[in-house]
């Protein structure tokens, strides 16, 4: 107590005299309430605009629209779901509640109505609609559809208002009894349904938007759902059902529409109750979607088996309620439970062609699933009934499916992992001894791609049982003649005949340890053209930098590579300007807007200016080993006014790999684990090492790579080897736990829903899932590769449970009670066993909570204790009488 009293005192001086000498201010609890965040970004198709939000988590958000060039903003408090026009002169966006009345409605069971806002970019004016469900502007932004919410919530019908508004001429349509509607891709046709009270006047409509003219498709006492376009906006397809009564699913009809864009357009009627070839006692099902082939012959869809409803009896008995587990079950029943309403709305594909108005069955008990090609010449059909297993690799036969007649041919038996179609409709692609093949859809003939490549394209970094995969595909070429493969750091050409892979970047990555990927700039971009410069991003293994580079006429150009993180860019349709973000640890991530060479980039947000009035800190990254003399990385956040010779205390966290986050800023929010944020501006060091895992022993394999980094940490000159604490939860939180019982570095460990008992948690269910943990130990997170019946000792071994009795070092322990991850008597049984073996723990047991704290006050709670807990431990601060006697239940009571 006297030497805990001594550093308090120490600690206390240290930090007063350090603010005195900034002027700046520790966080404290109460400053995390200014923290914002940035939401609702975007940036307009001509790269002229861009939206973003400022939102704060107790308070209302607002949204920002600003012009780039004239730096005109609009300022709109309690908007969010922004949507520019493609002409750039008009935006609209959801206003909502102020935050305070949403949760009143909320918590009265009221509606939360929204609005819809509209601004000419132009002249600033605004109209708002009041109730508004969704809107959506056509393209060419002459057109404006806004979707009203239906007054009476309990309506079985779903019509309700539809606004289009004329954006060129300032004229409102207003159209009742709107089911649903839908422009196409050239912004030329506005369709809608009809879905009125008593299904009177009820069918599909189209509007030709440059006439103004409308035209009834189609018209019934019926319901119409599933409006389907094809890419070019001129097909259109969906289904006409009724529900008859006594029957669970409806009896649909398939329309088509083709020709839309000519005079009289072309239709098609698919009844199943009239055809010869529809399957007895099914029905074409709104549940499995449509869609076209891309030569507009084949409508794919989903069919499913009708069923009675079940009779109601009025003097039942009451029955038992029972879940019946059998061993032979091929899905266990909790699973079953869980994927209940998956499998209820589960429907088998088909396909109707139109040339001939054949129906084909496509998929059925024998075969499931279908992957079907862009062209729709083709599917990809799996089976995997005969492995299903909770313990054993996922395994799948693979058969090439012909949707023209629906024949079949086996490709792969009992295989594994497979890498997926090419955009063209050609190839598929899969994973088989440590090559990568491709299968020719057409020939059927199989080719192994990658026999005679420079490089093997297996993942060395893969560190769990099983089979190894590859690093992955990343994108087609233009023309079809290649795919481009990933490696561990450059990226390959490969072509599609076998013959050798060429290195696309140079062998720049593997020469300076730069892990290159492809950024996609554009969503609908289907193939990769090499003709034309091609943007990559860059991140250094060793060193951390990040950036992007451009690959132009096979020569690797660096636009922007530096000691900082840097968001995903996010590119203007139609114009070379890109909007993302940069951070560092000091610096939060705000927008940037710049151009395609990163250039002279204009930061757009300034979420949290006052941050320069606090003490934050700096990051650095450090080198270690773990003892098989693997190199590994760590991360060590250091308080700004730290002096060359001090010794700190210092929190330690750590989740697999962390390195990574060197330039990863975090900013003071309530969560369920530490604030970091607010430990370096209080005088601590933060450490997050990674950890080198190896198959079998992840626990102590954590417990090695987390002593090793602080024997790291303490050499360098910077730790006080007195005053170390750990946090870890979840997977990290196991193994908090276990180095809890094995370790004596520590002065203090918080840890939460962990699992505690291997041996046990390898049969308790995952509550969400309804799944055992039976796949997730072999060959999942867990890396143990084995079962405790094979090798009891070893689960053991890695069980936290297992050490109690030596276990000495203070530890805070949590948990929700409805945690579906991992189960809470993992954690309550741990709790008994520290309990009655005399350790120092205690449980912060959170009901109505899960794997992590979701509620505010909760969240609140646990950052403050957790923080208490180490304050005492670490800095030798009083400890509140929780920390020292606990708190009675009926004191909680009041």
């Amino acid at each position: 107590m006297t030497v805990l009293l001594l550093a308090a005192f120490i600690f206390s001086a240290a930090a007063l005299f350090a603010q005195e000498e900034t002027g700046k201010k520790a966080l404290g609890f109460e400053d995390f309430a200014r923290w914002r965040s940035i939401t609702s970004t975007s940036i307009s198709d001509n790269g002229n605009w861009v939206t973003f939000g400022y939102s704060r988590r107790e308070a209302d958000d607002t949204l920002y629209v600003e012009n780039l060039s004239t730096d005109k903003e609009f300022e709109i408090p309690y908007a969010s779901r922004p949507q520019f026009s493609d002409d750039e002169k008009w935006i609209t966006y959801t206003l909502t509640l102020p935050r305070k009345e949403a949760e009143k409605r909320r918590t009265a069971n009221k509606p939360v109505p929204n609005k819809a806002q509209l601004i000419n970019l132009v002249t600033g004016e605004k109209t708002t609609w009041d109730n508004v469900a969704s809107f959506n502007f056509s393209k060419g932004s002459k057109f404006l559809a806004i979707k009203k919410t239906k007054s009476d919530p309990d309506a079985k019908h779903s019509g309700t208002d539809l606004i289009l508004l004329n954006l060129e001429k300032g004229i409102v349509d207003n159209i009742g009894s709107v089911g649903s509607f839908s422009f196409n891709k050239p912004g030329t046709i506005l369709a809608y349904i009809v879905d009125a009270a008593d299904t009177a006047g009820n069918g599909l409509i189209l509007i030709n938007l440059e006439s103004g003219l409308r035209k009834i498709l189609d018209t019934d006492r019926a319901i119409y759902e599933q409006m389907t376009w094809d890419e070019e906006g001129t097909a259109l397809t969906l289904l006409k059902g009724i529900k008859k009564k006594g029957f669970v699913e409806k009896d649909n009809t398939l329309l088509a529409f083709t020709g839309l864009d000519k005079v009289e357009p072309v239709r098609f009627e698919y009844n199943p109750a009239e055809a010869y070839d529809f399957p007895a006692e099914m029905v074409i099902s709104e549940k499995g979607g449509l869609s076209w082939s891309e030569d507009l012959t084949k409508i794919f869809l989903g069919i499913k088996e009708q069923e009675k409803e079940p009779e109601k009896k009025k003097d039942a008995e009451p029955v038992a309620d029972v879940d019946i587990f059998h061993w032979k079950d091929d899905r266990l029943q909790s699973v079953q439970k869980s994927q209940a309403q998956r499998d209820r709305n589960f429907a088998y594909r088909a396909v109707f062609k139109l040339n001939d108005k054949r129906f084909i069955r496509l998929t059925d008990e024998s075969m499931r699933t279908i992957s079907i090609t862009r062209d729709g010449k083709w599917g990809i059909g799996q089976d995997n009934r005969a492995y299903i297993s909770d313990w054993k690799e996922s395994q799948t036969d693979y058969y090439r499916v012909n949707t023209a007649t629906g024949e079949r041919t086996l490709i792969l038996k009992a295989h594994g992992r497979t890498l997926g179609l090419s955009p063209d409709s050609k190839n598929y692609l899969y994973w088989k001894d440590g090559h990568i093949w491709d299968y020719k859809i057409e020939t059927g003939e199989k080719i192994n791609l990658t026999q005679n490549a420079p490089v093997s394209f297996v993942d060395v970094e893969y560190d769990h049982p099983g089979t190894v995969p590859p690093y992955g595909v990343t994108g087609w070429t233009e023309g079809g003649s290649a795919v481009i493969l990933t490696h561990q750091y450059d990226l390959y050409l490969q072509p599609l005949d076998g013959s050798p892979a060429t290195n696309l970047t140079g062998g720049m990555g593997d020469r300076d340890e730069i892990r290159f990927s492809y950024v996609r700039t554009d969503p609908e971009e289907r193939f990769i053209d090499l003709s034309k410069p091609v943007m990559l991003s860059a991140y250094g293994q060793w060193t951390k930098k990040a950036g992007y580079f451009e690959l132009r006429d096979g020569k690797l150009i660096k636009l922007i590579y530096d000691d900082k993180s840097f968001g995903r860019p996010n590119k203007a349709k139609n114009a070379d300007k890109f909007m993302y973000t940069i951070q560092t640890f000091q610096d939060y991530p705000d927008y940037y807007v710049s151009d395609a060479k990163f250039s002279y980039p204009k930061r757009i947000t300034d979420a949290n200016p006052f941050q320069s009035e606090y003490k934050w800190g700096h990051r650095i990254l450090f080198d270690f080993e773990n003892s098989n003399g693997v190199r590994l990385q760590g991360t060590l956040a250091i308080p700004d006014d730290y002096e060359e010779g001090q010794r700190l205390p210092m929190l330690v966290n750590f989740y697999e790999k962390n390195s990574q986050n060197l330039h990863r800023y975090t900013a003071p929010r309530y969560a369920s684990s530490p604030q970091f944020a607010r430990f370096v501006s209080n005088g601590y060091l933060v450490m997050q090492p990674d950890i080198h895992f190896n198959t079998r022993t992840s626990h102590s394999d954590m417990l090695e790579c987390v002593e090793a980094a602080i024997k790291k940490v303490i050499e360098m000159g910077y730790a006080d080897p007195e005053h170390v604490g750990l946090h870890g939860h979840s997977y990290s939180g196991g193994g908090a736990c276990y180095i809890s019982t094995r370790s004596k570095m520590f002065a203090a460990i918080a840890a939460g829903a962990a699992p505690i008992n291997l041996a046990g948690e390898f049969n308790i269910l995952f509550k969400g899932s309804g799944q055992n943990n039976h796949q997730y130990d072999i060959y999942g997170q867990g890396r143990y590769g084995t079962n405790p019946y094979d090798d009891f000792q070893l689960y053991w071994d890695q069980s936290p449970i297992s050490g109690v009795t030596t276990m000495d070092t203070p530890l805070l322990y949590l948990h929700g009670v409805d945690d579906p991850t991992v189960e809470y008597n993992q954690g309550m049984e741990f709790y008994n066993a520290l309990r009655f073996n005399g350790k120092p723990v205690i449980f912060l047991s959170y009901p109505g909570e899960g794997h992590s704290l979701r509620r505010l006050e909760n969240q609140k709670d646990y950052t403050r204790r957790v923080h208490q807990f180490f304050d005492h431990y670490l800095k030798g601060e009083p400890a509140p009488d929780w920390i020292v006697k606990g708190v009675p239940y009926l004191k909680k009571e009041k």
